[in-house]
C-alpha cells in the first residue's frame, strides 16, 4: 500500500507541486488549505502517515495548527514536517520543540522533497517497529520471570509436606485484597510476584524443622523466625524487581509492633507486606496441619476480626473479611 502523505498549505501552487513531486514517487497525496483544514479532517477520517505543514497561513498557522493536532488524540502521533521558505534559527527551534520531526525549504526541490518524506516515513516506521519488539519481548521476559518464580514457589512449598500451594494462594488472595483496594494492574502483578516468594528464606530452614510434627524447641523457632531475613537476602540480588524482598523480610511484622524480625508497626511496614501478612495468615488458618485439619471457617474470619489493628492493618482485614463473607460455600481454602 502506498505511503499517505497530508499537504497543508495555503498556497495552491505549493500544494499542486508538491502533489505532483510525491505522486510521481507512487505515494498518495491528500491537499488542504488551512490547519482548520486538516483539523476537521483528522478528526472525521483515518489518519495518514505523514503530513507536510506550512508555518505561514491565515488564520490558524503552522504552530498553532501543531500544537491543536498533538492536543487531540487522534491525530498526536503523525509525525509532522514544516514547510516554509523561511530559514530562521527561532521558527526551526520552535518547530521542534512542539514535536515536528523536519523542515523542508519552499520552493520544492523535487529530489530532496522525495527523499526527506521517504526517509522520515522510513524512520519513523522504523522506530515503531522496535518499539512493539521491545514492548514483545519484555512481555516474553516477564512470563519467563513469572514461570521461574512459580517454580521457585513450588520448591518452596515442597520442603513443607503439608503446605502444598501455599505461596500460590497467599500470592493470589494478596493480588485480590490489592485489587479491592484499587491497585494498578502492574501493582497487582507485583503482590503476586511477592507473595509468591514470601516464603523463600524457608530454603535455608532444614526439612526436619519445617516438618516436625511435635513443638519446636526455642532454637528451632529462632530459625523459623530468621527466615525472612534470609528470604531478603536472597532476592535483593534480583536487582531487575528490587520490590520483590518486601514481602519476604517483613510479612511477620505485626501492626502492633510485636512482629519479627524488625519490630516495625503501622505504616513502618511496607504496604505490600501488611498485605501479605493478612493472606498468609488467612491461608495459614484455612490449610491443614500435621496437628490439625483446616480451621472452620467462621473461626478462621472471627481470628482475622480479633487480630485486626494488632496483628493486621484493619484496612486490609477488612478486605480480607469481605472476602470470606462473600466465599458462601467456603472455596477459598485448600482444596
Amino acid at each position: 500500500m502506498a505511503d499517505w502523505i497530508m499537504v497543508v498549505d495555503d498556497d495552491v501552487s505549493n500544494l499542486k507541486m508538491a502533489g505532483h513531486i510525491l505522486s510521481k514517487a507512487n505515494m498518495r497525496v491528500t491537499a488542504l488549505k488551512s490547519g482548520e483544514a486538516l483539523l476537521e479532517y483528522i478528526d472525521k477520517n483515518e489518519v495518514p502517515d505523514l503530513i507536510l505543514l506550512d508555518i505561514l497561513m491565515p488564520g490558524m498557522d503552522g504552530f498553532e495548527t501543531l500544537t491543536r493536532l498533538k492536543e487531540s488524540g487522534k491525530g498526536s502521533e503523525v509525525p509532522v514536517i514544516f514547510i516554509t521558505a523561511n530559514e530562521d534559527e527561532e521558527s526551526e527551534t520552535k518547530g521542534l520543540s512542539l514535536g515536528a520531526i523536519d523542515f523542508i525549504k519552499k520552493p520544492f526541490v523535487p529530489e530532496v522533497l522525495t527523499l526527506r518524506v521517504r526517509h522520515s516515513i522510513d524512520l519513523i516506521r522504523l522506530q515503531r517497529n522496535l518499539s512493539e519488539e521491545v514492548e514483545k519481548k519484555t512481555k516474553e521476559n516477564e512470563r519467563l520471570s513469572l514461570h521461574i518464580v512459580q517454580s521457585l514457589a513450588d520448591a518452596i512449598d515442597a520442603k513443607d509436606t503439608y503446605t502444598k500451594g501455599h505461596s500460590g494462594r497467599v500470592a493470589e488472595y494478596s493480588r485480590e485484597i490489592a485489587k479491592r483496594f484499587g491497585y494498578s494492574r502492574k501493582d497487582q502483578n507485583d503482590i503476586y510476584m511477592m507473595g509468591l516468594l514470601h516464603d523463600v528464606g524457608k530454603i535455608g530452614i532444614p526439612d526436619t524443622v519445617i516438618n516436625k510434627p511435635a513443638r519446636l524447641t526455642d532454637e528451632e523457632f529462632d530459625l523459623i523466625k530468621n527466615h525472612p531475613v534470609m528470604g531478603a537476602r536472597i532476592l535483593k540480588n534480583i536487582t531487575e524487581m528490587p520490590r520483590l524482598a518486601t514481602g519476604a523480610r517483613w510479612h511477620h511484622e505485626r501492626y502492633d509492633g510485636n512482629g519479627y524480625p524488625d519490630g516495625l508497626k503501622e505504616k513502618e511496614i511496607p504496604e505490600e507486606a501488611r498485605i501479605i501478612a493478612v493472606a498468609d495468615a488467612y491461608d495459614a488458618m484455612t490449610s491443614r496441619r500435621s496437628y490439625r485439619s483446616s480451621l472452620d471457617q467462621q473461626k478462621v474470619r472471627s481470628e482475622i476480626e480479633n487480630g485486626r489493628g494488632s496483628q493486621f492493618d484493619p484496612v486490609f482485614a477488612d478486605i480480607m473479611l469481605r472476602m470470606i463473607d462473600e466465599d458462601k460455600e467456603y472455596s477459598m481454602r485448600e482444596q
